[in-house]
């Protein structure tokens, strides 16, 4: 089996709630995946970085730090999807790297890892910061449609959530 083939044997683990099938598949897969996610090949980065959000490896928070910094736009594309996945019931794996994502957001040369960047951004804390970052992007007639659209979408959610506390 490969890493891929095992990630998204974990994804299904994890979707069923199968915990503890899913940390015996983490054990088993961990030095692979760490392996993978500092290897030479791009390929090999992004399905190392894409499994740990699909393994729901929440230990690898600081690996994952370095995909979102990795030259190669799918590895910081698929760090992001992690991200995003593990985020979505715990906002600190966020928070934690907001300064980061704002940078991604704002600079990235790469249009389809800020849109990721953004939509990861919809599960962290209502900040102020981020709601303005994106509601300038969501006005900027010069940003791609999609970008603006989304970076919009995401400001409008952050400030519902804000009103909401």
């Amino acid at each position: 089996m490969t890493l891929a083939e095992a990630a998204t044997q974990a994804e299904a683990l994890a979707q069923d709630g199968n915990e503890r099938e899913l940390a015996q598949l983490r054990a088993q897969w961990a030095e692979e995946l760490e392996a993978s996610a500092r290897g030479a090949d791009f390929r090999d980065r992004a399905v190392a970085y894409r499994a740990i959000g699909q393994f729901r490896f929440r230990t690898k928070i600081e690996l994952l730090r370095r995909g979102l910094d990795d030259e190669s736009p799918a590895v910081r594309g698929s760090a992001l999807l992690a991200l995003e996945l593990l985020s979505r019931d715990h906002p600190k794996v966020v928070n934690d790297v907001r300064s980061l994502l704002h940078e991604l957001v704002t600079n990235d040369g790469n249009e389809a890892v800020r849109r990721l960047g953004v939509v990861a951004l919809k599960n962290g804390s209502s900040r102020p910061d981020t709601i303005q970052i994106l509601t300038s992007l969501g006005d900027d007639d010069e940003q791609p449609r999609d970008l603006r659209e989304s970076a919009a979408k995401v400001a409008q959610l952050l400030k519902r959530k804000a009103i909401a506390k």
